[in-house]
């Protein structure tokens, strides 16, 4: 599957499951930008990894759930490489709690972020894959949002509003040779899912008929998937790569 010749922006890229699809599309062929937030040293130190394998990569410091900034990146990656065919939606933060005590700015936060980023990079992405008549949009979805998970009504909304947008763009945008995707991750293991992980690590892999939790290269190797030629024929699905926890049969 590859990307050679490709031109990639990943949102949340400097860690976890956003490094792991940094990695692999470069791997692939692509030149890929990546959003971060606060963690620069991160940022810094995988454009220099990247680098010293001969892949080409920039980071971008900026607020994802900022409109404005999130255009003035999506402008400088098509100035820097002259157009934008692949992007990937993975900025996402989890403020957890009962929706009885839940604070607005702890609902408002992550609905900005996790579903507010993906508006605001795919209007911007996608005027720029029309004209060119091409593009791949992965948007990164959750199994939260397939089953009710305690203690995460605003992060479930959020993922369950991303698997929508996507089904509804993939119609709006599809005649012109763009596809729109969404990925639900299971269990991963990542810095985001280490506090469950260290409580409860055994009792979740008894659920998953696997029997082990996922990498973050599990989900880059999806998202490169749907990247990639080979997927051509395939939008607005909601791809669950989650070692089947959400079968139910355990």
């Amino acid at each position: 599957m590859s990307l050679n010749g490709r031109i990639a922006l990943v949102t949340g890229g400097s860690r976890g499951i956003g490094k792991s699809v940094v990695e692999t599309l470069a791997a692939r062929g692509a030149k890929v930008a990546f959003v971060y937030k606060s963690s620069k040293e991160s940022a810094d130190k995988l454009v220099a990894e990247l680098a010293a394998k001969g892949y080409e990569t920039i980071g971008f410091q900026g607020d994802v759930a900022n409109k404005a900034e999130s255009d003035k990146i999506i402008a400088e990656v098509i100035q820097k490489w002259g157009r934008l065919d692949i992007l990937v939606n993975n900025a996402g933060i989890i403020r957890d709690g009962l929706l009885a005590i839940m604070e607005e700015d702890a609902w408002q936060s992550v609905i900005n972020t996790n579903l507010g980023s993906v508006y605001n990079f795919c209007q911007g992405a996608m005027r720029q894959m029309m004209s060119q008549r091409y593009g791949r949009i992965i948007n990164m979805s959750s199994v939260a949002a397939e089953f009710g998970n305690q203690g995460q009504v605003n992060y479930a909304a959020s993922k369950g509003g991303i698997q929508g947008l996507t089904r509804c763009l993939a119609t709006e945008i599809g005649r012109r040779n763009i596809t729109v995707n969404a990925v639900a991750p299971g269990f991963i293991e990542t810095d985001m899912t280490e506090a469950v992980r260290n409580a409860a690590e055994g009792d979740i892999k008894k659920q998953i008929p696997l029997k082990r939790l996922g990498k973050p290269e599990d989900i880059a190797n999806a998202v490169a998937f749907l990247a990639s030629d080979e997927a051509s024929y395939i939008t607005g699905h909601v791809l669950v790569v989650d070692g089947g926890l959400t079968l139910g049969g355990f």
